[in-house]
């Protein structure tokens, strides 16, 4: 390890500089996730920076640590977009060209924003791998400077500032989960947690549909997988850093794993709760509270980001929905007969469901008068409500199927 990067003064020195490209993201105190967890939870809101996440932290300091000679020749990057946003910010600031090669599954509000600062936008590759490569072939080609999302001390020290904060406003810290991705935040404010206080547990989260550092950490080097797959698209790496994983195993304490189905009812908990709205990258440290074996703990999760398209917004959200019993789709056969649907709707109507969609399939059977099917989406009040429904048909003899929700 490099004994001249990672130390406190640099950390300190970092803490300072970023203050140029950042907000203050003072923590916020969650009554809700507290009553539901047991423990004190806070958080970090990084989706509230200028470019939407924490990465401008490590972007801003990596540049402002290159000479005028290296930002002359222009700077390059790979990133599924929030390092991206912070590498254009920080080059505009310092009054370097910025190129970003982002992979074409980039939600669009990303690449605008990107080009919004003033960068120039490569699209090449379906994941973040394949995108990095294609950045340092034009690195090679043009001689542009390479600043890397994660694998770089000089950035893992700007994303660290995080701890600092932390630490500062919230001293008797217990628990602090960081989302990982390549490792890039999640070495910065481990290492300088566990140098402000040994005592403090840092706790990576990945999705488990793209688990490269937990599955490295289990082999005690870095692995690659051999595919991602996850809706958090700002953590879908395959392969975790080179020159920052010895800092993780010596300072991150345990990785925790999120299903995307998971994040899902985390983002509905966060704009129902706290009315803000957080990727789903940002938010594996919020679907992970839940799995803390510990009580009455100060826990701080810090959500990384909240650079979210409003056609990826609306899909997640009618997902969470239906993860939560508040709409749910039912099937019942009943004979093709005047005032059939009337009586059925009187059912759910006497029950306070609401009918938002209805399929009337007269095919189902040869006999149409014995019976067709009819599917009823509704929405209720969550699962108890839904079983309370479904009762109620039963009672009057309709004998209700669940079936796939498509809306």
């Amino acid at each position: 390890m490099d004994s001249k990067m990672l130390t406190l003064e640099k950390f300190e020195e970092a803490s300072e500089i970023v203050k140029e490209a950042t907000q203050p993201t003072e923590l916020i105190y969650s009554e809700y996730f507290s009553s539901q967890t047991g423990n004190k939870i806070y958080f970090k809101p990084e989706n509230m920076q200028f470019t939407g996440a924490y990465k401008v932290r490590g972007a801003y300091y990596k540049i402002s640590t290159l000479s005028k000679e290296e930002r002359e020749k222009g700077i390059i990057t790979a990133s599924a977009g929030n390092h991206a946003q912070g590498v254009a910010y920080a080059a505009k600031k310092y009054g370097a060209k910025a190129v970003i090669v982002m992979p074409t599954t980039t939600p669009l509000i990303k690449v605008n924003r990107t080009k919004g600062y003033g960068a120039q936008v490569v699209l090449h590759g379906n994941v973040y791998d394949e995108a990095c490569a294609k950045a340092y072939e034009l690195a090679e080609e043009h001689g542009y400077t390479f600043v890397h999302p994660f694998d770089d001390l000089a950035v893992a020290t700007g994303q660290g500032t995080i701890a600092m904060e932390i630490v500062k406003e919230l001293p008797l810290v217990d628990y602090i989960l960081v989302p990982i991705g390549g490792g890039g935040l999640a070495t910065g404010v481990s290492t300088l947690a566990k140098m402000l206080n040994p005592k403090i547990q840092v706790i990576g989260v990945e999705p488990a549909g793209a688990n490269c550092m937990q599955a490295s950490f289990e082999a005690k080097k870095v692995v690659t997988l051999p595919e991602v797959n996850t809706i958090a698209d700002g953590t879908a790496v395959k392969t975790p850093g080179e020159n920052i994983f010895p800092y993780l195993q010596s300072n991150l304490d345990d990785i925790l794993t999120v299903q995307d189905e998971e994040l899902v009812v985390a983002f509905l908990d966060m704009v129902e709760n706290h009315k803000m709205i957080v990727e789903n990258s940002g938010l594996l440290t919020v679907a992970a509270l839940k799995q803390l074996k510990v009580r009455n703990k100060k826990v701080v999760a810090i959500l990384s980001g909240g650079n979210m398209d409003v056609i990826t917004m609306s899909s997640v959200v009618q997902q969470g929905l239906i993860f939560r019993d508040r709409i749910f789709t039912v099937s019942v056969l009943l004979p093709d007969k005047p005032g059939e649907l009337t009586r059925v709707s009187d059912v759910i109507a006497k029950e306070n469901g609401n009918v938002i969609k209805l399929e009337h399939n007269q095919f189902v059977s040869i006999n149409r008068n014995a019976e067709v099917e009819l599917r009823i989406t509704l929405e209720a009040f969550g699962t108890e409500h839904k079983e309370q429904i479904m009762a109620s048909l039963y009672e009057k003899g309709y004998m209700p199927k669940l079936v796939r929700t498509n809306i």
